[in-house]
């Protein structure tokens, strides 16, 4: 195998030079809670081994046919200096040729017959083809630097997060404290209140982006972290763009993430979940939602018990640490650092014992609207659909469909109404207008069975 010339040490931006940093190499430790992946020279400063680098050359080149030096380097986020000297090395084993000249003095490299068996040799032990993966370390000083527990959100923030919601004073003055703690809460009250709405934007909150790697290895298993789903990119994820230079390309910049996971959440999930037929391990939801929030929407009607997944999560929400299995059995620990708010109509005491409601110190009850909320409701959706407000159409809703019914106003009966006469109009080929007569038809429609 060819030896590659002795690291140098990594390169890092100290906030304090005199003091000696803590940070894994190839990691920037700007100041505490700043967190910047910069580029990196050698494979010891990206933690990458040559066996790691060569297998990744040959997946790449079979997957692309052909790619010029310095594509694979940029493909891999790997350092360029090493990577062309592997595949100067793998042409010496007669593994690659050159097929084209590229710019710059570079080439085309592709896989000879016996590169290709190669290639193929290690697709079976490890299907995973992009950014060279990050040690487990690396990716825990990251989550360390960036952890939302030291985030502290103010009210100007929760009022930007919240914009397009109605929250009352009371409402508002009962989140912030409980967004603040970063630990977990329980939102819980009527359907139609808003309660997964209020939970999505809870992240946005803390409003900073964070980084998170492609792809995580521990003992030679390959984590692929990344999941554009749920992670959704900020700015422009190139080097020249981005504050302080080139950065590591093995790590992507991300708003702070959102999960929702509903019904259909299983034990399994908060799991490592390892594909034995690709041998490429996903994350868990709770790895997955580092450094954001986990919404655990309409809990108590899970395909578990409540109790099995409290159970499970009971240290985690301790200990701010969590404990994962490898496919060969190892565990592993893993950081537990997500805002966990539980969304549910039921009461929390009718799910949970004690115990467990102690480690979630937020119980916020998201009650009905108020008439004049319900009416102010009205008039911010009507503005969104573009529908002008009809005030006795309004007084005559709530006079004949709640008072007379003795029915509860609820948040989404406004968005739902209005659009339920939106269809009609649409359907007779007629400008929407808010009247008793439409809101009749409406209600008949949307209260049938209530």
């Amino acid at each position: 195998m060819l030896k590659f010339p002795t690291a140098k040490p990594a390169k890092r931006r100290e906030a304090e030079p005199e003091r000696r940093s803590t940070a894994a190499p190839g990691i920037s430790e700007v100041s505490p809670n700043q967190f910047f992946p910069e580029e990196c020279d050698t494979l010891c400063e990206a933690g990458i081994s040559e066996a790691l680098l060569e297998s990744l050359v040959y997946k790449l080149l079979y997957a692309r046919g052909k790619e010029a030096g310095r594509g694979v380097a940029r493909a891999l986020g790997t350092p360029g200096k090493p990577t062309l000297e592997m595949l100067a090395w793998l042409k010496q084993q007669q593994l690659v040729y050159y097929k084209d000249s590229a710019t710059m003095g570079d080439f085309f490299y592709a896989l000879t017959d016996a590169g290709r068996d190669r290639a193929r040799k290690y697709i079976e032990e490890c299907a995973y083809v992009g950014p060279c993966p990050v040690p487990l370390d690396y990716y825990i000083e990251s989550v360390k630097q960036q952890t939302i527990a030291t985030e502290a959100p103010r009210i100007s923030e929760l009022h930007q997060a919240f914009n397009d919601l109605l929250i009352s004073k009371q409402m508002m003055s009962k989140l912030g404290p409980a967004i603040n703690s970063g630990r977990g809460l329980f939102l819980y009250g009527f359907p139609g209140n808003g309660k997964t709405s209020i939970a999505e934007r809870i992240t946005h909150c803390f409003g900073t982006g964070v980084w998170v790697p492609h792809a995580i290895i521990v003992d030679g298993e390959i984590i692929k972290f990344y999941d554009p789903e749920v992670h959704h990119t900020v700015e422009d994820n190139t080097p020249q763009l981005l504050k302080g230079g080139d950065f590591d390309t093995r790590w992507v910049r991300i708003r702070r993430p959102t999960i929702v996971v509903g019904g259909e959440l299983t034990m399994a999930a908060l799991e490592l979940q390892h594909n034995h037929y690709t041998k490429i391990t996903e994350p868990s939801v709770q790895l997955k939602s580092n450094c954001g929030t986990l919404v655990i929407d309409d809990f108590g009607r899970q395909r578990m018990n409540p109790d099995e997944l409290l159970n499970r999560w009971i240290v985690p929400l301790e200990k701010r640490y969590d404990y994962l299995s490898l496919s060969n059995g190892k565990k592993i620990q893993v950081p537990f650092d997500q805002l966990i708010i539980f969304s549910t109509n039921l009461e929390p005491r009718e799910l949970v014992d004690d115990a467990f409601l102690r480690r979630i110190p937020y119980k916020i009850n998201v009650a009905n609207p108020t008439e004049s909320e319900f009416r102010e409701l009205i008039d911010m959706m009507a503005e969104i659909i573009g529908l002008a407000v009809v005030v006795e159409a309004v007084d005559h809703l709530i006079e004949a469909h709640y008072e007379a019914k003795d029915r509860s106003f609820r948040c989404c009966h406004p968005r739902d109404l209005l659009a339920q006469i939106q269809d009609r109009a649409a359907f007779l080929n007629e400008e929407p207008v808010m009247s008793a007569e439409a809101f009749d038809q409406a209600a008949d429609n949307y209260f049938a069975i209530f």
